[in-house]
């Protein structure tokens, strides 16, 4: 099978990174079906795949996209309930929760349901790929494909070839990756790849340096703007991220690696124990909320 064979792609999960997962690809010609548990969720997806902050609208306003062509870029999206309307797709990428047992679930019911010749590939940002392949019968045909949020604006997807991974999948997968308008760059498998593991270090050494009263959360995102051209700090990273996030790849790479140096900071902990996930929905708020700190 070659890229060009690739005619629909299948996501699962409308969160934010597979809702602009959705938007990359869509724009990028394919034809998509995006599935989640509700149509509340698939329906508030398409609304800022079409008006969020990085949405398709912002690129007509530019004058990088004709109306038309937003148009035609939301008929190519199709949404489902349903994993078996997944059965015709000839790629899939999941974005789920970072939760091994859950995408081991998800992967076991799609391995049963999408055509043989159908590639998976997980989004999960650390994971290893080799432990979420064991969970579907095709091992030569699943890969990791790590984005980064905003999925539409950032240009990196990190490709992780599991032990079994075929030489076919991955050609195919960095094909894709570079028709989405992405730079593909290989990782080997492990606990975090790279990017994952060396950003939470970051993460977790600047909760802690604030834990021992070093400096403020505000002081600390400002010094890392300001000192090495940071976009944001890793405080207000953290917030947009989701703290939950953070805190569950953090214990996954802990537990994996036993090493203290990645083990997730207690503060990190009694924050999502108390809501505190940062800027996502039910969310009580971010790092900046529960200190009351004013930006």
């Amino acid at each position: 099978m070659k890229h060009e064979s690739i005619k629909k792609i299948g996501i699962v999960g409308a969160g934010v990174m597979g809702h602009g997962i959705v938007q990359v690809v869509a724009r990028s010609g394919y034809e998509v079906l995006l599935v989640d548990i509700s149509e509340e969720i698939l329906k508030k997806a398409l609304e800022l795949i079409e008006s969020g902050p990085f949405g398709l609208r912002r690129l007509v306003e530019k004058g990088k996209m004709s109306e038309e062509e937003l148009k035609a870029c939301m008929s190519r999206i199709k949404i489902s309930t349903s994993y078996n309307d997944f059965k015709d797709c000839d790629f899939i990428i999941e974005a789920i929760p970072e939760i091994v047992e859950l995408k081991k679930k998800v992967f076991s019911q799609l391995d049963k349901i999408c055509k043989p010749e159908a590639i998976f590939a997980t989004n999960t940002s650390g994971i290893m790929v080799s432990e979420l392949a064991s969970a579907v019968e095709r091992k030569d045909k699943f890969i990791g494909m790590h984005w980064f949020n905003p999925a539409p604006v950032m240009r990196l997807i990190e490709i992780v070839r599991g032990p079994l991974t075929s030489d076919e999948t991955f050609e195919i997968t960095v094909e894709l990756s570079k028709k989405f308008g992405k730079i593909p760059i290989e990782a080997k498998d492990g606990p975090g790849f790279f990017t994952t593991r060396f950003i939470n270090s970051w993460l977790a050494e600047a909760i802690r340096l604030f834990e021992i009263g070093i400096a403020g959360i505000k002081e600390i995102d400002d010094m890392c703007k300001l000192a090495f051209g940071f976009p944001m700090g890793p405080f207000e990273l953290m917030d947009l991220i989701g703290l939950d996030t953070v805190y569950h790849i953090a214990e996954y790479i802990y537990n994996e690696t036993k090493d203290e140096h990645y083990s997730p900071p207690i503060t990190l902990k009694k924050l999502v124990l108390s809501g505190y996930l940062g800027k996502k929905p039910n969310s009580r708020g971010g790092w900046y909320d529960y200190y009351k700190i004013k930006k």
